[in-house]
């Protein structure tokens, strides 16, 4: 059985208690009321001073937005919103809320520790979920990141914190099914709204990327279905258009590496899995720490006898994914 992208989940550090507890100061739940009485909730963090970022989701249709923390009520009074990346930030008087830190860099690594802090589920008190960087994606001069962590509705305008604490992304979006991934964006547009003009009310001035039609969405999103139903033929159209489109993006080639495997397995036919092989190593010369092609590539050189490769690739995974290593070792766990 082969072990798709993202298929396994990562054992992952959690960050210091005494970290988690500081953060916890920043983060606020979103309260919202639409004309028809409906109500809704949501996550956010203090970006900077009177400065509350969340979703731009969880505010739609909402004719009364309220934040709560830590017992107290406050009222915003204006908002910044870009509503294609789904970035509110919502602005206050005498907000007297400690602002999270905001990464400086912009530079990700592929298995780097993230942890997120959110009302998950609708909780009453803001919960901790941690997981690794398992993908990133080039999208509007940033990066999208997939986390193995996973959230609730409730969590979404949830912080994506790294290693030192700081803000890298935020909770937004998940794809479809039961094996469905998580979806942060990036601290980068979050920055660039805070140059935004402001309006007094919420209104929607366009769809979230991640919300339009599928055959307008990225094509890292489109991918997913295919790949998880083992849909492979479907599969390869779309990673071949993506190729196409970004033909250095290591993503973009995994999964056309992905489909050839597949195919070339179900057709045994040794110059699919050959092509596909050829096509990891490709992803690994882009990406070192692209786990997904070294896992393939492991499970190549095991069944082929190849004991030198498998050894030197089966290290590697063991250091960079130990789950993804225990896979390999013992694939009923897959």
């Amino acid at each position: 059985m082969l072990l798709l992208a993202g298929a396994a989940q990562y054992a992952v550090a959690k960050p210091p208690p005494e970290m988690v507890y500081n953060l916890k100061g920043s983060i606020v739940k979103i309260h919202t009321t639409t004309q028809n009485g409906g109500r809704g909730t949501g996550s956010g963090f203090v970006v900077a001073d009177n400065l509350v970022a969340t979703n731009c989701h969880v505010l739609t249709n909402a004719t009364g937005v309220a934040i709560t923390s830590r017992g107290e009520s406050f009222a915003p009074v204006a908002l910044k919103a870009d509503w294609r990346h789904d970035v509110c930030l919502l602005r206050f008087e005498y907000l007297q809320i400690q602002p999270a830190t905001l990464a400086m860099s912009d530079e990700l690594h592929y298995g780097a520790d993230t942890f997120s802090v959110g009302f998950s589920g609708g909780s009453p008190k803001p919960l901790t979920t941690v997981g690794k960087i398992k993908a990133l994606y080039a999208f509007d001069d940033g990066y999208v990141i997939r986390t193995s962590a996973s959230f609730l509705m409730g969590a979404s305008g949830s912080p994506l914190l790294n290693e030192k604490g700081e803000v890298i992304g935020m909770n937004t979006f998940k794809s479809p099914g039961a094996n469905g991934y998580f979806y942060n964006v990036p601290v980068k547009w979050i920055k660039a709204a805070m140059s935004l003009p402001e309006t007094e009310k919420v209104i929607q001035t366009d769809t979230p990327f991640w919300d339009a039609p599928l055959e307008q969405r990225p094509y890292w999103m489109q991918v997913v279905l295919p790949a998880q139903a083992g849909k492979w033929d479907d599969l390869l159209v779309v990673a071949q258009a993506w190729q196409k489109n970004a033909p250095n993006d290591p993503e973009a080639n995994y999964y056309v590496g992905l489909a050839q495997q597949n195919l070339g397995l179900a057709e045994q036919s040794q110059e699919k899995i050959q092509m596909a092989k050829t096509i990891f190593e490709q992803v690994l010369k882009l990406q070192p720490e692209h786990t997904p092609s070294l896992l393939a590539l492991a499970q190549m050189a095991q069944s082929k006898g190849n004991q030198p490769e498998f050894k030197t690739l089966s290290q590697q995974l063991s250091v960079l994914d130990e789950d993804a290593f225990e896979a390999l070792n013992n694939p009923a766990a897959q």
